[in-house]
């Protein structure tokens, strides 16, 4: 059983604007999974939709055995799938350590071995702890978003456009961290438009277009292909 099966997934926002229709996917236990393809063809709202941030329209998620479609992302948060938006992805007024704290408000305490093991793979954080959060770059900020998502220690992240607003030389950084936190054993479950970089390093990949699955397979295999080359990768 994968760890996370959408099977048949209707969604969208509000009672008449349906984005996705029929979608299927899923993310085995450490995998690495990208979902690419155009503007506008429903990624970001795949990733909304597994924690609870759109209309449910039909279909199913189930995350780790249990059926998750229709609940609250309080209530997700608790099964252990982490979640990092795009945007507004971290509280710019806090600091650094604040921001970490946030990501285990669940618990009674912030676990400390937690907190470690974020200022360890993320040294720039441990340096930069007592530092307000806005007032650090794209990239800094970025890495803090996915340190306080890890803060729970979830078995799938889903990140949603990690490298999107990154200088170029900081962008094969982000993805080395991300290779980082899957090769630790956390399931990947990604959104990117840099779609030939996140295709060369996951284990399999979506093409979603226009709402709908279009093509699924390894990422070396769908580098590889003509038609997807030609249509979404620009040659």
């Amino acid at each position: 059983m994968a760890l996370l099966e959408i099977d048949s997934l209707d969604a969208g926002y509000g009672d008449d604007l349906q984005i996705l229709d029929d979608v299927d996917m899923n993310v085995e236990e450490g995998e690495y999974v990208t979902i690419v393809g155009p503007n506008g063809a429903g990624k970001s709202t795949v990733m909304k939709s597994v924690f609870g941030l759109t209309t449910y329209m039909g279909g199913t998620v189930t995350y780790d055995g249990a059926e998750i479609h229709g609940k609250k992302p309080e209530d997700i948060i608790h099964l252990g799938l982490g979640y990092v938006p795009q945007n507004d992805n971290v509280f710019g007024m806090l600091s650094v350590e604040e921001n970490l704290e946030m990501g285990a408000y669940i618990l009674d305490e912030v676990p400390a071995d937690a907190l470690a093991e974020v200022y360890e793979r993320f040294p720039i954080l441990d340096e930069r702890r007592d530092q307000k959060a806005e007032t650090m770059s794209g990239g800094q900020r970025q890495m803090l978003a996915m340190g306080r998502a890890l803060m729970l220690d979830p078995d799938l992240l889903m990140l949603d456009e990690p490298s999107a607003g990154l200088a170029p030389d900081l962008v094969d950084e982000m993805f080395d961290k991300v290779d980082e936190i899957n090769d630790s054993g956390t399931a990947i479950l990604m959104v990117e438009q840099n779609a030939k970089e996140a295709l060369r390093r996951c284990d399999r990949g979506y093409v979603l277009v226009q709402g709908q699955n279009r093509f699924v397979d390894s990422g070396d295999a769908l580098l590889a292909d003509e038609e997807v080359r030609q249509e979404f990768l620009g040659g």
